[in-house]
């Protein structure tokens, strides 16, 4: 998947020229946590969060005194340090990006100009949608020898019974020598198909309580 099918292109922007009043005014009404700053012409030259506005702002205790502060241009407590990312970039590369460098948003620019952005909200969203979880459904984890072919072999039990696969993820197990795999399947009792995975010789990590689903 790429970042362009998941960003969000109506972007919420301001000028350098805006002022810290008026960003704060736009997070509140708009219910976001950060604005890009861009040029007139759509060059994308900062981006301000509600961090910087909080660090900026003046004390509930001292807003009558400071009244001038609230007027000072984002240009002074933006970030240009900006990490950015381009549209047609892998949406897991993006998702590393976020956990290594501990950001909760990245814009997206494209030919230099700001074509959309991405928050850490729609990365979970996204990874919601891929695993399946948010469908009615069980999962069902089998560890398997790491060889090639394996999700071919596990997926045919499921294929004999005609069960959907929603989704697939495949882990690491502790053990070099084997791998999970970790199956999303379209059925609320998978107590048929754990008999056949293990009668077929396979191991079913979870669910694995006896009784469980009696």
């Amino acid at each position: 998947m790429i970042v362009d099918q998941i960003m969000k292109k109506e972007v919420i922007t301001l000028s350098p020229s805006d002022t810290l009043a008026k960003a704060m005014e736009v997070m509140k009404e708009r219910r976001i946590r950060h604005i890009p700053i861009i040029s007139g012409d759509g060059i994308l030259t900062g981006i301000v969060s509600d961090r910087d506005i909080k660090e900026a702002s003046p004390s509930v205790f001292q807003i009558t005194e400071k009244m001038d502060e609230l007027e000072q241009p984002l240009s002074q407590i933006m970030k240009t340090d900006v990490i950015t990312g381009h549209p047609l970039d892998f949406v897991e590369e993006i998702s590393s990006i976020f956990y290594e460098r501990r950001i909760g948003c990245m814009p997206i620019v494209k030919a230099g100009k700001l074509a959309g952005i991405i928050t850490e909200s729609d990365l979970l969203h996204t990874f919601v949608q891929l695993t399946g979880a948010n469908q009615p459904g069980s999962q069902i984890e089998v560890k398997v020898p790491n060889k090639a072919g394996m999700l071919a072999e596990v997926s045919g039990v499921f294929q004999k019974r005609s069960i959907n696969i929603a989704s697939v993820l495949v882990y690491p197990d502790r053990d070099d020598q084997f791998k999970i795999l970790v199956f999303r399947v379209q059925t609320m009792n998978p107590t048929g198909i754990i008999s056949d995975l293990e009668a077929a010789g396979y191991q079913v990590l979870w669910p694995n309580m006896p009784g469980i689903f009696l």
